[in-house]
């Protein structure tokens, strides 16, 4: 049940992360949206439990989760940012 909670919150993660970090290079719609906001969850909970913030059964947050999308999303930004900028 824990992976189940951890893709909701990600979902919703997701949607907030968009919402706070909105950009021309940033993936669009409902399912990167929510990839996103999955791998933010997943990528917090795990910093977390690698931290000692959460124990080894314990997931992260929606705030741990909102911030580890915005580290996915800035991420991601920073990629594509350089490879449409390249130039011949």
């Amino acid at each position: 049940m824990g992976i189940i909670w951890t893709i909701i919150i990600g979902f919703v993660a997701g949607v907030i992360a968009k919402f706070i970090m909105p950009g021309n290079n940033e993936p669009a719609g409902f399912i990167l949206t929510t990839i996103l906001g999955i791998v933010g969850a997943f990528v917090a909970t795990f910093l977390g439990q690698a931290l000692g913030w959460y124990g080894p059964n314990q997931g992260a947050g929606l705030i741990g989760a909102v911030v580890g999308a915005i580290v996915v999303l800035a991420i991601y930004g920073f990629v594509a940012g350089r490879r449409s900028t390249t130039t011949l």
